[in-house]
């Protein structure tokens, strides 16, 4: 185990082997479910090594709303760019 100024990193050996005619590793279950594998991955190429990270599940409408919902953002800013009078800058699409 390495201790970085900024994360623990824990280095483990796995086996590369035969799968059909293609070789690969097999990860653990509990490796899996650790990082949230599931039927893909994402593999990014390193200069040194290779990097293992899950795919992001995208998010249904349905599922935004209620994500966006629950954060309760506050909106009154966007309210102030409504009026800053940029409809007023002489710019008029209308006469292209």
């Amino acid at each position: 185990m390495i201790k970085g100024r900024f994360m623990t990193v824990k280095t483990k050996k796995y086996k590369i082997v035969q799968i059909g005619n293609s070789k690969g590793i097999r990860l653990p279950k509990e490796v899996m479910k650790k990082y949230g594998f599931s039927e893909s991955l994402i593999v990014e190429e390193l200069e040194d090594g290779l990097l293992l990270k899950r795919t992001d599940k995208k998010l249904s409408w349905s599922e935004t709303y209620k994500a966006m919902a629950r954060e309760r953002e506050e909106w009154s800013d966007f309210e102030v760019t409504l009026q800053d009078g940029i409809e007023k800058d002489g710019f008029d699409t209308e006469e292209i």
